[in-house]
Order: C-alpha cells, then structure tokens, then sequence
C-alpha cells in the first residue's frame, strides 16, 4: 500500500482540491496524509501543520512578495517569487511517505530550494499544478503571453522595469531544478493547462499527466430548490443567477464581463424578477450598485453543505473567468444539477458540454454570456458532471499513475528504490 503525502498552504477555498483528494485516497485504502502551513480546527491524526515559526516567515513573504510585485499592473493578476520557505523533509509524514503531491505551496510555505530538498529526498514528488505557475517564471497565468514557451525574459508584468529580472531569475532557478532530478512528475487538472506544460521551455518532455481535480459527488447533489431556497431565506418565486469567486473582483475571474451581461439581461421583459447571489466575497456596495436586480451577498462559505445550498437554490450558475484552470466553482454547481454558463477558455470547455449541461460563451464576449444564460434558464437547462469527472474514474487515473511510478522503478533496474538525482 502506497503512503502518500500532500503538502498545501490552507485547507480551505483553494485548499480544497487536496483535502478531497486526501480523503478520497484514505476511502480507497491509500495511507494519505496532509502536511499543511495552516492549522485547521479539524486537525486528525492524518492532518498535520507546521510550526509557528514557518507562519512567522510566510508573513515576512507576504511583505517581500508585496515589495518584488508593487509596480504590476492589476491587470496580469498575481505574480510569486517564493523567497522564504520551510524545510520539511524533517517532518515524519514526509519521511514516511512513499509518494510526495505538492499541491499550492506557495504563500511562505514552500521556496524553490524547498522544492529541491524534497527531490533530493528520491521519493517520487507529484507537482499539481492548480495554476500556471510551475511552468512559467513566476506569473499564475499568462494570458496572451507565450515566452514561457522559450524564456521568460522581457515579461510584460515588469514593463515598468525592475532592477532585478525576477521572472528570469525563477525561470532559470526552476529550470536547473527540473533538469538535475528525474523523479518529478507533473499533473494537470485541465487539457488546457497540459497542453500549455508540453509547450513551456520547463516542462517540455517532462513526464505530464492529465487528472482532473476530484469532487466529492455524494455531497455535491441535488436537493429539492424550495427546501434549499427556504432555509438560505430567499424567494421561492424568483429566478435566481449565482457567481462566487474567492476574490470578486480578481482580473481573472471576469466581473466586468458578467456585470454586462447581467444589464444586457434586465433590458429583456421575462427578466424583471430576477435576483443575483454573490459567495466568495464581501459586501461591496460599488458592485451592489452597478447590478441592475436585486443583490444579495453570502459572503465567504467555510463548510460545504451551505455551499451545496447555493448551487440547488440557483437556476444558473455563472462562471464569466477570463484566465483559470479547472474552477470547482464549475465542477460543483454540475454535479448539485445547476447548469454553469462560462467563457469557452482554460478548463471551463473540459466541463461544460454545450447546450446540454451548460452553455459556452465566446470568450470575453457579454452578450453571448448573456444570451448563455438565457438559453440554460428558458430551456430549463440540467446541470451533470461528464463521466471524466466522476469520483471513482479520477482515483482509477490516480491508482495508474502511482503503478506506473512503481513500474518505471521496476523496469529501471530500481526495484525497490527511488528514483532521485540524475548524474
């Protein structure tokens, strides 16, 4: 039986993804465990984090990376350079593991000489890649940038100069780190994301894989729309449009572009009694303002069963982002029976199925989102999760590529070792 470790900065929103992987393996008979920079109030036995010290340096990071990023431009999103880190290769759930994932390690959790203790260990260390960072010099998405394909040097994020070429700097610190170890290897939640990796300079050749991110569809499910409407004290006679996001205004996740579409649909009679709710985020009043329906704000949902309440009292679910891998924004709102309308960009195209689970607009195009969201609600449009997505074919790809890891040891003469160093 395998003894698999999964290092993440948070459990929660973007941590996510880990934990209902973590608990997905230990259900299939894997020994799993989390290494995580936070703590989190459910602590168990398979659940650990690191010490005070190491959140003492992610706070110093958070400065360092605020100073290394002040000049860029909004617009391009966020930018990391990991200047500090942890050791953690001393900790027994690393020691003991079998199998390494790195998840989102960034924040101060994890630094690039991190990231080569932990090859040096010769575990086999699966790199997630929830974002683009991996591949490129330290942008989470490059939007219509491709010289992370060659290098990344002139990056338009520093168009304003910098004294120091970061994005450079970590291309090339994340190049050395890829080329000295051959016992790295690279998921993609997304085809979109695998396909950028089998282009970047730092990946090319490298052993990628396509697994999509897990959901637990036991919870994620749907309920009767009134009982949920009921208890979350909303109207049972409205049309109700959802969009949550981590950060609402983020450049990547297209508020703009839904704000538009949203008064191209309150010019149209049949829209009048509509209402928008919004999770992820705090009351804003300049956005409250600019929505022409009635608004309501949920603010952040820290358990899952009121976010599985949002989804089943939507009729439709909106994911307007402009640069993102595999949202599970998407992946739940199908598998609770709501249909998702989105830009066809990123992984959104992996989800949705047009016209028959959802709609696909044409990217950062508001009237075609628009009319995306009148098509799901006139034509009652049922939201389902593709069979890709189904919990039991995800841990199969995840059994595969853990037998293939012990295969390739096997056939390498390595047979009870790890691969490591190359020399």
């Amino acid at each position: 039986m395998f003894k698999v470790v999964h290092i993440q900065k948070d459990l929660f929103s973007a941590g996510r993804s880990a934990t209902r992987l973590h608990n997905s393996f230990l259900e299939s008979g894997i020994d799993s465990s989390i290494l995580s920079l936070q703590m989190d109030k459910n602590d168990t036995g398979e659940i650990k984090s690191v010490g005070r010290n190491s959140r003492l340096f992610a706070r110093v990071d958070y400065n360092i990376q605020s100073y290394i990023g002040r000049k860029i431009d909004e617009k391009y999103g966020m930018y990391s350079f990991p200047v500090m880190g942890t050791n953690i290769t001393k900790f027994p759930v690393v020691q003991n593991a079998d199998v390494i994932y790195i998840h989102w390690a960034l924040g101060g959790f994890l630094n690039l000489s991190n990231y080569r203790q932990l090859a040096k260990t010769g575990k086999p260390v699966i790199i997630f890649m929830h974002d683009m960072w991996t591949i490129t010099g330290g942008c989470h998405h490059s939007f219509n940038c491709e010289k992370y394909t060659i290098l990344c040097t002139g990056c338009p994020m520093f168009s304003n100069g910098a004294l120091i070429n970061w994005p450079l700097m970590e291309f090339r610190k994340k190049s050395k780190i890829y080329r000295d170890f051959d016992n790295l290897y690279f998921v993609s939640p997304s085809r979109w994301l695998l396909e950028c990796a089998r282009k970047s300079a730092l990946t090319k050749g490298k052993p990628l894989f396509h697994i999509p991110n897990i959901i637990d569809n036991r919870l994620f499910r749907p309920i009767d729309k009134k009982v949920a409407r009921q208890v979350l004290n909303l109207n049972q006679d409205e049309t109700i449009i959802a969009f949550g996001a981590f950060s609402v205004l983020s450049p990547y996740k297209g508020w703009p572009e839904l704000e538009k579409a949203l008064k191209i649909l309150s010019k149209i009679q049949e829209f009048k009694s509509v209402s928008v709710l919004i999770f992820g985020g705090e009351y804003n009043k300049a956005i409250a303002d600019s929505i022409p329906f009635r608004t309501r704000f949920l603010g952040f949902l820290k358990d899952e069963y009121s976010t599985v309440l949002v989804y089943n009292a939507a009729d439709v679910f909106v994911s307007p982002s402009l640069a993102d891998n595999l949202p599970t924004t998407v992946l739940e709102s199908l598998s609770c029976g709501t249909p998702v309308t989105g830009f066809d960009v990123g992984g959104i195209p992996d989800m949705i199925d047009h016209r028959k689970n959802g709609y696909l607009a044409k990217y950062r195009d508001s009237e075609d989102l628009a009319n995306g969201i009148r098509f799901c609600l006139e034509n009652r449009i049922e939201g389902s999760l593709l069979p890709e997505f189904l919990r039991e074919n995800i841990i199969g790809k995840h059994f595969a590529l853990l037998e293939k890891i012990k295969s390739d040891n096997q056939r390498s003469g390595n047979e009870g070792k790890l691969p490591g160093r190359k020399e």
